[in-house]
């Protein structure tokens, strides 16, 4: 997120607003981030302690893998 927060994400075309996107029937995966779109895909968890402990580990373990594709 900007310093000014999500009023200053920008996209190709200018100003772009953040999105969640609903991921179904894919429990067993981590959220996905997409900072080219300003977009996170998150999996359908049965609860929210399943999606803030999945939440941390895509932070914590995935840092080291992100990179420009």
């Amino acid at each position: 997120v900007p310093l000014n927060g999500f009023k200053e994400l920008v996209g190709m075309n200018g100003i772009s607003k953040f999105s969640v996107h609903r991921v179904y029937n894919s429990t067993e995966r981590l959220p996905t981030a997409h900072t080219c779109f300003n977009q996170i895909d998150l999996p359908e968890y049965e609860s929210y302690g399943k999606l803030r402990n999945a939440l941390l580990l895509a932070i914590r373990e995935g840092h080291e893998g992100f990179g420009f594709a």
